[in-house]
């Protein structure tokens, strides 16, 4: 089995491979397993293609979690391998520190996780634990904010992003107003001001969902 023949299997729905990793001992993966790949959303058409399904027509909370449970619990019971998601729990799968373990994914300036195709608007449906090591190619050698004006650090009109931390409450309190329906429905301003995210084919519906379940 190869990433193109994995990343085959995922394309038809919607998926797409975000790095992957041979885990050691310490990376509190299941034994056993030799690979362990990162999914994400495959854009531009995730938003669209996702909708569609049974998982959002049956009025039953959590459409999106359901669905990649399906969706990849399938996948990975087709290629012997076993699904872990960064929803459940607990346990809950450390899925920012495999994210940072790819070497596609790096602590951004304001301490979201940038990653190197998806930007700011990285989102994990789940990942795939296998046997066997894949060959996985040399990642990105540098995080893609080294060369960056960094407009994400001035991006937040309440300042809640920033080097010192997330100021949740700021954010709640910001989104709860008539000004914070550009986040809302748009999606974080930091987010997507990020030169990445502007080229990864998000549709701005899938993230009002996001920040839906954040401030309902």
């Amino acid at each position: 089995m190869t990433l193109e023949e994995i990343e085959a299997r995922l394309a038809p729905q919607g998926l797409s491979i975000f790095g992957g990793f041979h885990p050691g001992p310490n990376d509190g993966t299941p034994a056993g397993f030799d690979t362990l790949l990162m999914l994400g959303p495959r854009e531009p058409g995730f938003w669209a293609h996702v909708t569609a399904e049974a998982e959002f027509q049956d009025g039953q909370p959590d459409p999106l979690d359901r669905w990649s449970r399906r969706v990849i619990g399938r996948i990975a019971c087709d290629l012997g391998g076993k699904a872990l998601f960064p929803f459940g729990g607990p346990p809950h799968h450390p899925f920012i520190a495999w994210a940072l373990a790819t070497g596609r994914a790096w602590s951004s300036p304001v301490g979201l996780l940038v990653h190197d195709q998806a930007g700011l608007m990285v989102s994990y449906r789940g990942a795939l634990a296998l046997r066997g090591r894949l060959a996985l190619g040399a990642p990105p050698t540098q995080s893609p904010c080294t060369d960056c004006h960094r407009p994400c650090e001035s991006a937040c009109p309440v300042g809640a992003l920033g080097a010192r931390g997330y100021d949740v409450a700021s954010c709640h309190d910001h989104l709860a107003t008539d000004a914070g329906r550009d986040c809302m429905e748009m999606g974080c301003r930091a987010r997507r001001i990020c030169p990445i995210s502007q080229g990864a084919g998000r549709a701005a519906a899938q993230s009002a969902f996001h920040m839906r379940n954040f401030h309902p």
